[in-house]
C-alpha cells in the first residue's frame, strides 16, 4: 500500500472510533490530534493510539503494554499475535472503564 493509501486507512479508523465513542454514552474523552487519538477515562488513565507512516503500522498505547498493527489480508493485525485492531482496542476499553464498545 502507498503511504498516501496507509494515511487514508489510519484517518478513516481514526475517525470512525472518534464517532462511535461519541455517540455512544460513554463516559470517554476522545481528542484527536491528528496523527494520534487519545482516550481518556474518568480516573485519568488513557489509550493513545497512534499511526506510524514509516512502518504503515497503527499503535495503541495502554497501561498493559504497546501493540502494533499491520495491514495483513485485509485486516490490521497485531504484529505479534495476528488479534484484530478493533477486537484489541475492544478488550482495552473494558479493562480501563468496564464499559464495552462495538466498532
Amino acid at each position: 500500500m502507498t503511504e498516501s493509501e496507509f494515511l487514508d486507512r489510519a484517518e478513516q479508523i481514526f475517525q470512525h472510533i472518534q464517532n462511535v465513542l461519541d455517540q455512544a454514552e460513554s463516559d470517554i474523552e476522545v481528542t484527536n490530534k491528528g496523527a494520534v487519538l487519545e482516550l481518556e477515562f474518568n480516573d485519568g488513565s488513557q489509550i493513545i493510539l497512534n499511526r506510524h507512516a514509516p512502518n504503515q503500522e497503527l499503535w495503541i498505547a495502554a497501561r498493559s503494554g504497546g501493540f502494533h498493527f499491520h495491514w495483513h489480508n485485509e485486516t490490521w493485525c497485531d504484529t505479534r499475535d495476528g488479534v484484530a485492531f478493533y477486537d484489541r482496542l475492544i478488550g482495552l476499553i473494558e479493562a480501563a472503564c468496564g464499559e464495552t464498545v462495538s466498532f
